[in-house]
């Protein structure tokens, strides 16, 4: 998916050098933000936070019980997009040291994130339990190794070798990010270069050569192995950055897309496995295809005919998206603000969870639980969004100025004569 063509340069007459004994500042051109990216980013946030409910009547009718591929390569894939967008143009300006340091920034940004999330759950948990009387919520998400033996547990979870239930997403996309300077090295080979190397890399993990540890005590693996779902952000990357071509409307794509979307739903939908056991033992024998810790290349091929289709749906820059309103709207607005909305989201669908078990589980309490979810996350979205663009960090108007009547011998002041202020480029 593409974001469209740069901004045009302020004015029509192109570069003018400046002006003897004049400092020019030159902004870079910034490309529109493509709300396809945000839309479909949003959208991913809402159906992971349905996944995370426990016990979830909603999740029945999420896209994953219909297809190979889920949320998490939605978000992974745009994720790869927008990291396209915020880092690429880093190694472009200011070379690859200053590109690889603007990464590793963000890992170590996520590295925190990752840790404060953690031990924040942890905490409300152990306030849940204390209330209930047992340690149901801490042992589901297998924390209770944090007391059972918290010196293990501690330095496990800062090296990362310590990664209970429901907190991988984090960890993987800290290792994915950790590989974009390597792939921007790359990069100087040639565009088809860094695909190579993700598919490489790819195939590493699939066969089972780059497990990482979850915990000190079994051996578990991470869920999400990084080494193999960069496979995914890098083809988000890729199609943003212009290593692959983005593939225009053709018939035949869109019906083997059709094709394949439709022929995985009776493989894919477990409900339909009750009925026919024949479906079923043929999901299981596909499990190599299909594994999500390594990303099963079926699982690839059915998000990419997904994501096709979603393109052409959306129209070109995505036009069509305007036809749904505030719903648009909304759902780009979570999408700009992914971060905060899925951490936010990690801690409500174990609390919405909570709520389930006392008041009953229901059409009435499943609607209640995931649409005021769906309210916590807008709000969130909303809140994180003015606090990056503040009022008191706003810059005032200028003042206008009134041009003195001019007197013989002094002629008033020509708008010319004053120097030009390079504009701000506005908040993506």
């Amino acid at each position: 998916m593409s974001t469209g063509s740069e901004a045009p340069a302020h004015g029509s007459g192109g570069h003018q050098p400046p002006a003897h004994g004049a400092t020019a500042h030159v902004l870079p051109a910034r490309r529109p933000r493509d709300p396809r990216l945000d839309f479909f980013r949003g959208a991913g946030m809402f159906i992971i936070l349905i996944a995370h409910v426990p016990w979830n009547g909603w999740a029945q009718w999420i896209p994953a019980r219909f297809g190979f591929s889920d949320a998490t390569e939605i978000f992974v894939f745009c994720s790869g997009m927008a990291s396209a967008i915020a880092f690429g143009g880093a190694f472009d300006r200011a070379g690859w040291f200053v590109g690889a340091a603007r990464v590793l920034y963000r890992v170590w940004q996520i590295y925190w994130a990752h840790l404060c999330l953690t031990l924040l759950l942890i905490t409300v948990l152990v306030v849940v339990d204390a209330r209930t009387g047992d340690d149901a919520y801490l042992t589901a998400l297998n924390l209770q190794r944090f007391f059972d033996d918290p010196k293990t547990a501690l330095v496990g979870l800062f090296t990362l070798t310590y990664v209970p239930n429901y907190f991988d997403i984090l960890p993987m996309y800290l290792g994915i990010l950790a590989l974009l300077p390597a792939m921007m090295i790359a990069e100087r080979a040639g565009p088809l270069w860094p695909i190579a190397l993700s598919v490489a890399i790819w195939l590493v993990a699939w066969l089972r050569l780059a497990d990482l540890p979850a915990d000190p005590w079994t051996d578990r693996t991470w869920y999400f192995n990084p080494f193999a779902w960069q496979l995914v952000f890098f083809l988000g990357f890729g199609f943003q950055r212009g290593w692959l071509p983005v593939p225009a409307f053709d018939r035949r794509l869109l019906m083997l897309a059709l094709a394949v979307v439709v022929i995985t739903v009776p493989f894919a939908w477990h409900r339909l496995h009750f009925y026919v056991p024949e479906l079923k033992t043929a999901n299981e024998a596909l499990f190599l295809l299909l594994d999500k810790t390594h990303v099963g290349v079926l699982r690839v091929v059915h998000f990419v005919a997904l994501a096709y289709l979603a393109m052409l749906a959306a129209g070109e820059g995505g036009r069509r998206l305007a036809a749904l309103g505030r719903l648009s709207t909304i759902s780009q607005l979570v999408g700009r603000q992914a971060l905060p909305v899925f951490m936010t989201g990690i801690i409500l669908a174990q609390l919405l969870g909570v709520f389930l078990d006392i008041a009953g589980r229901d059409l009435l309490t499943y609607a209640i639980a995931n649409l005021a979810g769906f309210a916590v996350l807008i709000a969130t979205a909303a809140i994180a969004e003015w606090f990056k663009n503040p009022p008191w960090a706003r810059r005032a108007p200028a003042p206008s100025r009134m041009a003195a009547p001019a007197s013989a011998g002094h002629p008033a002041p020509t708008a010319s004569a004053a120097p030009a202020v390079p504009a701000t480029p506005a908040r993506g």
